[in-house]
């Protein structure tokens, strides 16, 4: 088992606003790519409505984290890239529905001119801490999207 530290306020440093400036801890790194709102068909999900990227955007994450073996309150790092900032409460909704709003992970927020594709609102990865992985095979052949059937390999 992981023991995560989740500190808010280090000495010195204003207090996060939702998150942890500092999360330590010991385990197997888990680290998943940027997610965005795809369903498992790589189908949009949402379109122009950013809450409901958000959820589909946090099922992934989910998803993901448990093919590695790992779930939300294993998270110590987020990171938000969104087209408008004014969309990180509905983001922000989807996230707090997921994880432990008393221990949060450390997060960043970056709004960016645009995503991989058109329509895409939110992107989001995450880097969370587990004590043992699942099986290295499962992961290896897993994949967190629809395999493109252009592209071997």
């Amino acid at each position: 088992m992981v023991v995560l530290q989740h500190v808010v306020a280090p000495d010195g440093v204003a207090a996060g606003r939702g998150y942890s400036q500092v999360v330590t801890g010991r385990g197997q790194l888990v680290v998943v790519s940027g997610q965005v709102a795809q369903n498992e068909h790589g189908e949009l999900v949402g379109p122009g409505d950013p809450a409901a990227q958000a959820r589909q955007v946090f099922e992934n994450l989910r998803r993901c984290l448990a093919q590695a073996g790992a779930n939300f309150g294993d998270v110590v790092k987020l990171a938000f890239f969104v087209l408008d900032v004014a969309d990180l409460p509905a983001v922000r909704a989807a996230r707090d529905a997921v994880i432990d709003t008393a221990r949060p992970p450390a997060s960043t927020a970056v709004q960016v001119a645009a995503l991989f594709a058109p329509g895409y609102l939110i992107e989001v990865e995450a880097w969370a801490l587990v004590g043992e992985l699942a099986e290295p095979e499962q992961i290896l052949t897993a994949a967190c999207w629809p395999q493109d059937p252009g592209v071997s390999g």
